[in-house]
């Protein structure tokens, strides 16, 4: 308000409206401007279109494809810089030696027979125009002729390309014409030849005008691949592109993107960035200089890294796939499962649908323990491998199949009669022998023609206290979950909101947030519940078009025999999991070998351990690779004609005169040996081999995770 008691009329920062010197007659109405103050103008999809119409070569596995140049198989011979450009210079010299000795005459006139036999001799008049036209013009063709000759003995090509203009074009012109509509792909070529050139066209004018982003790009791809397997109408497609453009088929969710990203993604090819392959002659030079990408063709075979704390697992591996996942989760690609521990920088809990917090009264989710089955047996292997898994004999073919009986026996009858399968509490009862419970159960079982069940029960019964029951230590693995702190989880009165891996048939992104602090023991039975209950769950999907990922961010305790044979079936089962251990010693020594056989994906991040790196070595085996011993011998001038000439060869190629004998022969060595991997391996980087699920093999590589 001012002096006079009028309100100002001045308007926003960004719409300033200047007030009237004086009181005018009429209030003078602005103009409504076309935008609200403040609002920044809408962005084109310029950045949009550049990056879907980005070349994407087909290239080696591993190999981020987005605008990846590709590189000759082999290295080609590259000439020190100083011995070329000496050579370059005495190639010029010697030309020019050649073209003095011509024009003056000490090679005699034989050169000029040619330009004599094609001239009249009405030509030779002095001072005739003809005559100097034709002479001086042979006399460039000569030059010429000798400037090609000495200018391939010099390599002068090689040098233009080396320091001349072409070697100060970093990047590749590209054509900014826009591609045809046929070959375009943000014209949706494909809609268009189905008969959808309405849908199409509503995309394409969306993706011009920035309205639409990767993942809407992706999702809308992913509906349409539905369309064309028929699991989905065209005219249910087209419509909802119809009346929601960019926005049709969202996800459950409604979001159309993370909150954050913190790696660079191609959601156009499935791959997520980890860093590059650093230019190492260990590294293929079809590798060198290129990003390394991960997709689900890759992770489907699974990924196992190992590495000390402090290597970048976390950071570096576990938090972009993590989020890549989601964002594929978010195109109806995927579904993804990460476990970890709590705080352990696994990404926002907006970037997830379930947040499962065990332990902290706050969570919304809980934790199915039985995996949403109501198959007694299924739920008591699921249950025996997380309770007494890393018990069993970890050699090949042992198993816990008389904890998945003990268990059975209990939870059948149990279900038989309460409907349901026990909690916590009631478990560890009926593990201890406690008759009350047995009592009650057979009760409720007498009369109801489940004579199976009765049987189980009194089979129970006399196993109890025998030597070789294993009821006591299921007890006390039960006894772990029995806590204060775990009081309001594992319901199964159907209060609670729990969450199963059955929902992994749907694109569904979960985290789960392990109590590592004060519960380790509890937190590494948990892993391995869920590792267990993936790898039963995913075997069992209708629709395996969608990828699903268990993602386990410290596998320490979790690697079990049955852990081991789940991990190998998941490659047919569109499945996969990344696991990341601080040491090999993590895992039982008859189960090491077994689990990098399981993982097509293996990587060892810096400071491993020499004996880690021994086991790695083992894997990755041997290759051919030709050895060349060279012998230097110094030549020694004995007169001052060979001493000039030995110091001109030393100023040219900054040696001293040698005899050289070359002997080469073909060895057998490591790939990566494990002094190699212990000590060769600098921070911040890892050594890497993958394996697609066609069965494509990439040599382990030198990757610098940092860049």
């Amino acid at each position: 308000m001012d002096s006079d008691g009028t309100q100002d009329a001045r308007g926003t920062h960004a719409n300033p409206v200047p007030r009237p010197a004086g009181p005018p007659a009429v209030p003078a109405v602005p103009p409504r401007p076309a935008e609200a103050p403040g609002v920044p103008p809408r962005p084109d999809g310029t950045a949009f279109l550049a990056w879907l119409r980005a070349p994407r070569p087909e290239a080696a596995p591993g190999v981020w494809r987005f605008g990846h140049r590709p590189r000759p198989a082999e290295e080609p011979e590259v000439i020190p810089g100083r011995q070329l450009i000496g050579g370059a210079l005495i190639a010029f010299l010697v030309g020019w030696l050649i073209w003095s000795l011509l024009w003056n005459g000490y090679l005699g006139g034989w050169w000029l027979l040619p330009l004599y036999a094609m001239i009249p001799e009405s030509w030779v008049e002095p001072h005739s125009f003809a005559a100097v036209v034709v002479v001086y013009a042979y006399y460039v063709v000569i030059a010429l002729i000798i400037m090609v000759g000495v200018g391939r003995l010099g390599r002068w090509g090689e040098i233009w390309r080396r320091y001349g203009p072409p070697a100060w074009r970093r990047t590749p012109r590209t054509n900014e014409r826009p591609p045809a509509p046929e070959e375009d792909p943000a014209a949706w070529p494909a809609l268009r030849a189905a008969g959808a050139a309405d849908a199409a066209e509503r995309l394409a004018a969306e993706a011009r005008q920035g309205l639409m982003r990767d993942v809407d790009h992706a999702r809308i791809a992913r509906a349409w691949q539905g369309v064309r397997t028929g699991r989905h109408s065209l005219a249910t497609f087209t419509g909802a592109v119809l009346k929601d453009g960019a926005a049709a088929c969202l996800h459950p969710s409604g979001a159309r993107d993370l909150p954050t990203r913190v790696a660079r993604h191609d959601l156009l090819t499935g791959q997520v960035r980890l860093g590059t392959t650093a230019d190492d002659a260990r590294n293929p030079y079809a590798y060198r200089g290129a990003g390394l990408g991960l997709g689900p063709e890759l992770l489907g075979t699974s990924l196992l890294a190992v590495g000390p704390a402090g290597s970048g697992k976390t950071g570096s591996v576990v938090r972009p796939l993590a989020e890549s996942l989601c964002l594929h989760a978010l195109a109806g690609r995927a579904a993804v499962v990460v476990v970890g521990g709590a705080g352990a920088g696994l990404g926002p809990a907006d970037a997830y649908d379930v947040v499962v917090r065990i332990g902290n009264p706050e969570s919304v989710y809980d934790l199915d323990l039985y995996g949403g089955t109501t198959d007694p047996d299924e739920a008591a292997a699921v249950l025996a491998e997380a309770l007494v898994g890393d018990l069993a004999d970890p050699h090949p073919g042992s198993d816990s199949r008389r904890s998945t009986t003990v268990l059975a026996q209990l939870l059948g009858p149990f279900r038989a009669v309460h409907g349901r399968f026990p909690s916590v509490p009631e478990l560890r009862q009926l593990l201890d022998g406690a008759p009350g419970p047995l009592d009650a159960l057979r009760t409720g079982l007498q009369g109801s023609g489940q004579e199976s069940l009765l049987r189980e029960l009194d089979a129970r019964a006399r196993q109890m206290g025998q030597p070789g029951d294993v009821a006591g230590v299921l007890a006390d693995r039960v006894a772990l979950l029995d806590r204060p702190a775990f009081a309001g989880f594992f319901d199964t009165s159907g209060q609670s909101r729990p969450f199963s891996l059955k929902a992994l048939d749907h694109p569904v992104r979960v985290r789960i947030d392990l109590p590592e602090r004060g519960h380790a023991d509890a937190s590494r039975m948990l892993a391995r519940l869920v590792l267990a209950q993936f790898t039963a769950s995913v075997a069992v999907r209708e629709d395996r078009s969608l990828f699903a990922c268990l993602i386990l961010d410290d596998a320490s305790g979790v690697v079990t025999p049955e852990a081991v044979r789940g991990i190998q079936r998941l490659r047919s089962a569109h499945a996969g999991v990344v696991l990341t251990l601080r040491t090999l010693d993590d895992v039982p020594r008859p189960l090491r070998g077994p689990l990098l056989g399981a993982a097509g994906c293996r990587m060892a991040l810096s400071g491993l351990t020499p004996w880690d790196g021994q086991d790695f070595a083992e894997v990755w085996g041997k290759e051919w690779t030709e050895a060349r011993d060279v012998t230097d011998r110094q030549i020694i001038a004995e007169t001052p004609a060979g001493k000039a000439v030995h110091m001109l060869r030393r100023v040219i190629t900054g040696k001293a005169p040698t005899a050289r004998a070359v002997t080469v022969r073909q060895v057998e060595r490591e790939r990566w040996s494990a002094s190699e991997l212990a000590h060769g391996v600098p921070p911040g980087h890892a050594v890497l081999s993958l394996t697609t699920v066609q069965g494509e093999h990439a040599p382990p590589l030198l990757v610098d995770l940092r860049d």
